[in-house]
């Protein structure tokens, strides 16, 4: 099976080694996707305006445009490019941290899948195999004998049924994967590959926490092995952090290939968009965390490079 795959392959494992243990619990989220417009035939480029993003406190207001979404340059997930036009959206900051999941599960005694499971994905870099490590969740992402997650980390070993449920505590909601690109290009007809350019470092600069070296030779060059503090690396010009390495982010919508695609694929309402990319290792390398880089996972799974952020609608 070719490398734009290999996330199925996970969530497939993981899936059916849960599948006696519980039925899928999805969950529904109100969402409205953005919808391919034709594109004028009259205009060469896009030229259309383009809403101002703006910070309010811990999400940043976007007016909403059309945009040209996907690459050419990119993977055949992300082909072809096409228009879609998004409205007026906020989008969180940066991840939801450890601290944040806090709140909610204080506030609401609610557990995780990965708690009622007893088990989430985590890569074990010494046997070189992903496992459903025992005791492995948000707060131990490790497991049990493992550290306690840091409140400034965004949470991971969350399944998307856990950011939904999250997002309607905090009165928000997942964001689409069309929000997500536009948010990530900073609300502009950028062509940057990256959310913050078009270089992965700038004398030696990381500009995210992403993967170096070999599966089996992990180098640390940007500080990291795992995930980050959020925020660390800086903002993009629309002012979110986070948008590309650090942790996967969970989108609404289901996946399924672009209008216009040839890939071969069955659409899945258990299966949903994943952004971002992560620090941890991707066989797609730096297209994995660029603007354009989409990926999928099963509806129940987490892991220990997935997390997500929120989005709302304005009054």
């Amino acid at each position: 099976m070719g490398k734009l795959y290999l996330p199925v392959i996970i969530l497939i494992m993981f899936s059916c080694s849960r599948e006696q243990k519980k039925e899928n619990q999805a969950r529904a989220v109100k969402t409205e996707s953005a919808k391919p417009i034709k594109e004028d035939s009259n205009r060469s480029t896009l030229e259309l305006s383009q809403g101002a993003a703006v910070s309010e406190g811990e999400m940043v207001y976007f007016e909403g445009g059309i945009f040209m979404m996907g690459s050419e340059n990119g993977l055949p997930n992300e082909q072809p490019v096409h228009q879609v036009k998004v409205g007026p959206f906020y989008m969180d900051k940066s991840p939801v941290t450890v601290a944040q999941f806090r709140q909610f599960t204080e506030s609401t005694s609610y557990q995780t899948e990965a708690e009622k499971f007893g088990d989430s994905g985590v890569f074990n870099l010494d046997n070189q195999s992903w496992e459903l490590l025992p005791g492995a969740y948000w707060l131990k992402p490790f497991g049990t004998s493992g550290p306690t997650a840091s409140d400034d980390h965004p949470v991971t070993h969350v399944s998307w049924n856990d950011a939904v449920a999250y997002a309607d505590w905090a009165g928000k909601r997942l964001p689409t994967e069309a929000e997500w690109e536009f948010a990530a290009r900073s609300g502009k007809p950028s062509k940057n590959k990256f959310s913050w350019g078009n270089e992965v470092t700038t004398n030696n600069h990381y500009f995210a926490n992403t993967w170096q070296g070999e599966i089996n030779t992990p180098e640390t060059s940007d500080g990291y092995l795992f995930t980050s503090p959020v925020g660390v690396f800086g903002e993009n010009e629309a002012g979110l952090t986070d948008m590309g390495g650090n942790v996967w982010q969970w989108c609404a919508d289901t996946y399924k290939p672009y209008p216009g695609s040839d890939e071969p694929f069955r659409e899945d309402p258990n299966v949903r968009v994943i952004r971002s990319g992560s620090f941890f290792y991707d066989q797609n390398g730096e297209d994995s965390f660029s603007v354009s880089g989409r990926s999928m996972n099963s509806v129940e799974t987490s892991l220990f490079n997935t997390g997500f952020r929120c989005a709302k609608d304005p009054e």
